[in-house]
C-alpha cells in the first residue's frame, strides 16, 4: 500500500507535462537560418582538425589562448618522461648485454644479473607507460578543442527557465488542482 502512494505521487509529478517537439506553423530550419543566427556547423570539426594538426591550434581558433600552455605543458611533461626512461632503459639493457658477453666494467658493477633485467623491466614498463600519458593528452587536446567549440555556440539567455505553477481548472463542475512544470524556450 505504501509503495502505490510512492508511485502516486510520482506520476503526479512527472506524469502531467506537456511537452511539444516543434512549435506550430515553424518549418524545418535551413543554412541560411542557421548561418543568420550566428551558428557555424563547422566550427567544431575545424578546431578539432587544428589540433590534430598542432597541438594547441584548436584552442587558439576557439580563442581560449590561456589554454595552450596547459596543453603544451601537459604533452611536453610526458615526453619528458617518456626520453628519461627511454634513455635509462637502454642504459641498463647495454650493460647486461655486456655483461652476457662476458665484460664487467661497466656504470653498474655493483647490479648482479637479476638486478639488470629488474630495472630494465621497469624503465621499459615507464617508458610505454609515458609514451601512452602522452597520446592520451594529445587526444585531449583535440576533444577539448572541439566540445569547447560547440559550447562557444550554445545558447544561454534568460529565456530559458524552468518554473512551477499551480493551476486551478474551474471547467467541470468539481475544482481541480494540478501542479506543472513550464518550461520556457
Amino acid at each position: 500500500m505504501h509503495k502505490i502512494y510512492k508511485i502516486a505521487v510520482l506520476l503526479f509529478l512527472f506524469g502531467n507535462q506537456n511537452l511539444l517537439a516543434q512549435e506550430i506553423g515553424t518549418a524545418i530550419k535551413t543554412k541560411d537560418s542557421i548561418k543568420s543566427k550566428g551558428i557555424d556547423p563547422l566550427r567544431p570539426s575545424k578546431a578539432a582538425f587544428y589540433s590534430a594538426i598542432v597541438p594547441g591550434l584548436g584552442q587558439a581558433y576557439n580563442k581560449k589562448y590561456w589554454k595552450i600552455p596547459i596543453v603544451y605543458g601537459a604533452i611536453a611533461t610526458s615526453l619528458y618522461f617518456y626520453i628519461t626512461n627511454n634513455k635509462k632503459y637502454h642504459n641498463y639493457r647495454d650493460a647486461y648485454k655486456r655483461r652476457l658477453e662476458g665484460f664487467s666494467d661497466d656504470e653498474f658493477q655493483y647490479l648482479d644479473n637479476a638486478r639488470l633485467i629488474a630495472a630494465q623491466r621497469f624503465y621499459q614498463r615507464n617508458r610505454d607507460l609515458s609514451l601512452l600519458v602522452c597520446v592520451v593528452f594529445y587526444v585531449l587536446n583535440i576533444v577539448e578543442a572541439n566540445i569547447d567549440a560547440h559550447f562557444t555556440q550554445f545558447n544561454v539567455n534568460d529565456k530559458l527557465s524552468l518554473k512551477p505553477e499551480m493551476y486551478l481548472n474551474q471547467m467541470d463542475y468539481k475544482p481541480n488542482v494540478g501542479f506543472t512544470f513550464n518550461y520556457k524556450f
